[in-house]
């Protein structure tokens, strides 16, 4: 059942061309798993006056992680998942690792479990295993795992289109597998799908997410040759754009190339009339 909702979360509801929606039919979705999937709102903004409870057990607002200027991933799970949850965490550390960005000084992680009645102790042990995997020091104040009242939890997963359900027999959550990337400004600006992550695709969209405030001038030209992709969660080459820089590169060389050459030929000419004269 959850990989079948990990599938489905690869198909993403959201805005097409000609300002339809797009949703897969209901009758294609096995019994268990008709209201799990992804409903894409991008620019959309998240509540950040809603109420948690932080691993340590103290009450905090969304709004608390947000105005450092920095972009914030946010991870929806819980933490008593079998399998997938945790696939997803690892999968995001070994991208993480994989970057030059520092966990809390360049970006922010937010987990929050959507079960109300896992506790801050569950959190915390969730955190502590995490953070011995990231392995980065002094980057434990850059991921948060949260907990909370269902009322803030259903607000939340509403906001970001993260659809889920519970199956009574087994007492677990059927979900989709994704991260939402987050502005500094609290605003939904791309979703990755799965439990593994490209680091390029990773880091392009915290860049892209940080509206320019981390990453270098490389990363600029990355993203004018590379377009988020809202259908498949991934960022995907923009042959014209990349055609654009080829174009303007071969210029810049072959200018560089006669200026060099025009100033050899002066400057041969110029010594070739000094021994004449």
């Amino acid at each position: 059942m959850l990989a079948a909702a990990h599938l489905f979360a690869q198909v993403p509801r959201g805005p097409i061309m000609g300002g339809g929606i797009m949703t897969p039919p209901v009758n294609q979705r096995p019994p268990g798993l008709q209201f799990v999937g992804i409903d894409q709102h991008l620019n959309a903004e998240v509540p950040v006056d809603l109420e948690f409870r932080d691993e340590l057990g103290n009450p905090v607002k969304l709004a608390d992680y947000f105005g450092h200027g920095r972009p914030v991933i946010l991870n929806l799970g819980y933490y008593q998942c079998p399998m997938l949850c945790s696939e997803l965490l690892q999968g995001l550390v070994g991208s993480m690792k994989a970057l030059t960005f520092n966990l809390g000084k360049d970006f922010d992680v937010i987990t929050v479990s959507f079960d109300p009645s896992e506790t801050t102790e569950m959190a915390a042990a969730k955190k502590r295993d995490i953070m011995k995997r990231y392995g980065r020091p002094n980057s434990d104040q850059g991921w948060h795992f949260l907990t909370g009242k269902a009322d803030q939890i259903n607000a939340l997963t509403k906001a970001v289109g993260f659809e889920y359900q519970y199956d009574p027999k087994t007492q677990q959550y059927a979900h989709a597998a994704a991260i939402v990337m987050l502005s500094p400004d609290h605003h939904i600006s791309g979703y990755f799908y799965g439990v593994e992550f490209s680091p390029k695709d990773l880091r392009l969209g915290l860049v892209q997410a940080s509206q320019g405030k981390v990453g270098n001038i490389g990363d600029q030209v990355l993203l004018y040759c590379y377009h988020y992709d809202p259908r498949t969660g991934k960022y995907g080459a923009v042959i014209a754009n990349i055609l654009k820089l080829a174009g303007l590169a071969t210029m810049l060389i072959l200018g560089t190339f006669m200026f060099v050459m025009f100033r050899f030929d002066r400057k041969t000419a110029h010594g070739e009339l000094r021994r004449v004269t």
